[in-house]
């Protein structure tokens, strides 16, 4: 189908919404006080662009379903002409068989064309049975699929995404954009297209079978209308930025209840239930706000619809009892009318309802089309070397500065760490040295300077390469609803469980798992919970060893652990069977003291470089370090 042909049909009715639009008030919404956000108007061609963009969207993300749809649309066309079969079938029963001039003698002389009437009626009921229900099914199996292609990409485009990305969006809102989003999504293509055709197919055959039948009762009944669709443009007007504002406030209560979830130990262990009751009690009110005052914006436009529909059937009985008196409208006509007249004021009911579910989708869908054009900053470049072997693990860092949101992180790093070296990292807190991490594995670029790696500028290299080439274990673990067998293979799926069990035997994680229920493959809970600080490190450490790679960054990995297990788990990094540049960043002078070499960092500048010896001969920073954990007294 050509989606020019649906264009046309948006262009029209936006064209003639404005004109509508300009011949009524423009809407004023009081404050009440609920912290809501404001959404300027939008202009009219701008509205029409955005409809009409998201209408292609969705089209397009109907592919390999669009027969089905269109499909199910025609049945649903179909389904409603074949409604006036039975307001005609019962005219000519009336007319012919009830109050005709000759009802009683072709009662009793045609009883044949009766029954076939009869039988017809319900034949064709049964018909129209079959086809609404193969039209529902079709409208739900293409919305059903369309959400799951659609939640799939928006996944994948999540997971490609940078670190840019992960700072400006918050999980709630995120979560939202996958569920109730995507819902209001499958929603316009299940229900609020159907209900729409259905409308305008419905209205449009009972108005022209109305025409057919009486003109001067079709058009007293139908002049009713036109009032119908003015208090609904109005609807639409009012109601489209309440449905932004709902689902801002629906965003803002997932993230508040996501946090307090993820951060549920903290909020005990600070006593603060009642605390996080009262913030979700707000963000909740809000939202029930923003709800109420749209269904409210609904409740005020009811009324005035209501009242227009159920003006139609006193307005058949007033135009059509003159009619019939006047001997202009046969008793079967009438009642043709009367049967029919739900199908026009059913049209009218509706159309708020369906107007509503219209802006809900064009909500979400600007959520959702957001997210799914989002792009990330980091990517490979076009002509990123293909590096397939293994790298060597040189890495130089040459006049690099860095900013975080406009603030100075990193100014003029250099300096290089020999392949197979370790090198040690320490610094005050907020000094750069996470940031300066980051930088390797390409999590953000440097504003100004080069990140070397193998002697080529990691800009130059496939990320994918790049980063299954570095192992990382960081300050904030994240292990994964699973079995210890399946968080400490996390990099590599096929890993063998003697490889597993090496590489926790290194990390000192061993002895620990064995007195776990089931050992390796005993679940642990979301984000380890059931562990302690301890031993999530220490499994978080084995992940990173097990994928053996080039360079093992450790931020802070050993923080948690006893003295004896960190001299354990050092004697285990001196002896790796494979080839390992190793950065570590730590405070403990017991983790830096052996490194080939020490980079201290203050203020994003690295202020001293060297070995342990070197610096202690410095006095400067690092000796102040080392006195201050050794009562006072140097160590070799």
């Amino acid at each position: 189908m050509n989606f020019t042909f649906w264009d046309r049909i948006c262009r029209t009715f936006n064209w003639f919404v404005q004109i509508v639009q300009r011949t009524l008030p423009v809407p004023v919404r009081e404050d009440d006080g609920s912290k809501n956000i404001f959404i300027p108007e939008i202009p009219e061609v701008e509205e029409m662009n955005q409809e009409t963009t998201r209408l292609r969207w969705l089209w397009e993300k109907m592919k390999g379903y669009r027969v089905l749809y269109v499909a199910a649309c025609g049945l649903t066309i179909l389904y409603n002409i074949l409604q006036l079969t039975v307001p005609f079938f019962t005219q000519e029963i009336v007319d012919t068989f009830l109050t005709g001039e000759n009802a009683a003698y072709n009662l009793e002389h045609d009883t044949g064309r009766f029954v076939l009437m009869v039988v017809g009626m319900i034949g064709v009921t049964f018909i129209r049975t079959v086809i609404v229900y193969l039209a529902c099914m079709g409208f739900e199996r293409v919305s059903q699929m369309t959400l799951y292609r659609i939640r799939n990409e928006l996944f994948a485009k999540i997971q490609r995404q940078d670190m840019h990305f992960y700072d400006q969006y918050r999980t709630g809102d995120l979560m939202t954009r996958l569920t109730g989003d995507l819902d209001a999504v499958r929603h316009m293509i299940a229900w609020v297209v159907r209900m729409l055709i259905e409308c305008f197919t419905l209205f449009m055959a009972a108005a022209i079978y109305f025409f057919y039948l009486d003109v001067k009762v079709a058009a007293s009944i139908l002049i009713v209308s036109p009032f119908i669709l003015l208090v609904t443009l109005a609807f639409k007007r009012q109601v489209a930025p309440m449905h932004t504002i709902l689902r801002e406030k629906l965003a803002q209560m997932n993230t508040a209840a996501q946090e307090n979830i993820s951060g549920n130990r903290v909020v005990k262990a600070f006593a603060r239930e009642q605390y996080e009751i009262e913030k979700f009690q707000e963000r909740n009110l809000e939202y029930a706000k923003a709800n109420k005052q749209t269904v409210l914006t609904w409740l005020r436009f009811f009324p005035v619809i209501e009242i227009c529909a159920n003006l139609l059937p006193v307005i058949l009985l007033v135009v059509g009892g003159l009619a019939m008196i006047d001997g202009t409208l046969t008793s079967g006509e009438y009642v043709a009318f009367s049967c029919l007249t739900w199908a026009i004021s059913n049209p009218m009911r509706n159309l708020g309802s369906i107007m509503n579910e219209f802006q809900r989708f064009m909500s979400a869908s600007a959520k959702v089309m957001e997210l799914a054009a989002s792009e990330p900053k980091i990517v490979d470049k076009a002509d990123a070397k293909d590096h397939p072997e293994r790298f060597k693990g040189k890495i130089e860092f040459r006049n690099v500065s860095f900013s975080y949101e406009g603030k100075p992180v990193l100014s003029d790093v250099s300096f290089t760490i020999k392949a197979g070296q370790t090198v040690a990292i320490m610094g005050e807190t907020g000094s750069g040295k996470t940031s300066l991490i980051q930088l390797i594995p390409r999590f953000y670029d440097p504003e100004q300077g080069q990140v070397l790696v193998d002697d080529t500028d990691v800009r130059d290299l496939k990320l994918h390469q790049l980063r299954k080439n570095i192992g990382m274990a960081t300050q904030d673990i994240l292990l994964y609803s699973d079995t210890i067998d399946g968080n400490i293979a996390y990099g590599n799926s096929s890993m063998p469980m003697s490889t597993v069990q090496k590489y926790a035997e290194y990390a000192a994680a061993k002895e620990f798992i064995a007195h776990l229920p089931q050992h390796y493959d005993t679940i642990i809970g979301e984000r380890g919970v059931g562990l302690s600080g301890g031993q999530k490190q220490r499994i978080s450490l084995a992940r990173a060893l097990a994928i053996e790679p080039s360079v093992l960054i450790l931020d802070d990995t050993t923080s948690a652990v006893d003295m004896e297990t960190e001299k354990y788990i050092q004697d285990h990094l001196k002896q790796l069977n494979f080839p390992c540049t190793k950065i570590i960043i730590a405070q403990r002078i017991s983790s830096t003291k052996d490194a080939d070499l020490i980079l201290i960092l203050e203020n994003g500048r690295i202020t001293e470089m060297g070995t342990h010896e070197e610096l202690i001969s410095k006095k400067g920073y690092y000796y102040d370090v080392v006195m201050l954990q050794n009562g006072g007294e140097s160590i070799g």
